[in-house]
């Protein structure tokens, strides 16, 4: 099993004939990955060949949906266009849109999120890698030959350490990696992606991987406490960032006590999370975590 995304997934991307968009096209591919369609306006009727495969390019996603039946949407537009590229999606009833885009305004961000609410679309990113169901189907930039499927879900503020943590612990593999993003404003959340994993009966446990700035880990070892019986293993990033320094995503910035990482370690520890205090510790965490479930 894997949460949002299977084999069954069929993809369109937005901006595929743009240098990114056709590298990463071809990636989601050669991964597996169903895609049949990119999106780019103007450019309707073209075609892109890949594998020796052409996949047709729409001037709409409306059109798209309409001539493929895709139901989700990889966006490679950039920051100036994502808020139309991102709201076209919606308006055409993609039940899954990856914003791959970084840089976008928090104000066209938070437009965008808010059109989602109310429909049946699931919103992952901007900013961030996207998510792979290894073996099944894979819709970012994640690369697929870092770990193959099992039983682990992973989800992740950083993309970096998702690919860290999968590598890691390839040798247990993984039933989804999310990789949420880090901007101040996302579509979905760690909570969100804890309760698909807690109802995912292919997903045995879970890696949390945060970072300071915001308040998101703490409302989300409220949300284990409460609601998650599965194993969770923590990670949060930032123990050395100096107050009042942005560093990396857009959201990673602390102010005073808030948002420390301490102050998230401390919260999800609460909770019955164990957080490693380095991410080669957390993998082993996980590990022992694994071999427990596997001999029991």
């Amino acid at each position: 099993m894997s949460i949002f995304l299977d084999h069954h997934s069929k993809i369109i991307v937005q901006g595929m004939t743009g240098s990114e968009g056709r590298k990463h096209t071809q990636r989601m591919i050669m991964s597996g990955s169903r895609v049949v369609g990119g999106v780019t306006p103007g450019k309707g009727g073209q075609s892109v060949l890949f594998e020796e495969d052409p996949v047709p390019v729409f001037n709409s996603v409306k059109g798209a949906v309409a001539e493929t039946g895709a139901n989700v949407s990889v966006v490679f537009v950039p920051a100036a266009h994502a808020k139309k590229a991102v709201i076209e999606s919606v308006e055409a009833g993609i039940g899954l849109i990856v914003c791959i885009t970084e840089g976008i305004p928090v104000a066209d961000a938070a437009e965008f999120y808010s059109l989602t609410k109310g429909t049946e679309s699931r919103l992952i990113g901007p900013n961030c890698p996207g998510l792979i169901s290894p073996g099944r189907s894979n819709a970012g930039i994640i690369p697929a030959n870092i770990a193959g499927p099992g039983r682990i879900g992973l989800v992740s503020k950083s993309g970096t350490l998702t690919y860290q943590m999968m590598y890691e612990l390839r040798e247990f593999g993984f039933s989804t990696a999310v990789g949420i993003g880090g901007d101040p404003i996302i579509g979905t959340t760690h909570i969100d992606c804890l309760e698909a994993f807690e109802n995912d009966p292919g997903t045995d446990a879970i890696i949390m991987i945060g970072e300071i700035g915001g308040d998101a880990e703490e409302r989300a070892a409220e949300y284990v406490k409460g609601h998650v019986t599965k194993p969770v293993i923590g990670y949060v990033a930032g123990f050395t960032a100096p107050e009042g320094r942005t560093m990396g995503h857009a959201g990673a910035i602390v102010s005073g006590s808030s948002g420390t990482a301490r102050a998230k370690k401390a919260a999800l520890e609460a909770a019955g999370v164990h957080v490693g205090s380095t991410p080669s510790e957390t993998a082993a965490l996980m590990g022992e975590v694994m071999r427990s479930l596997q001999v029991s």
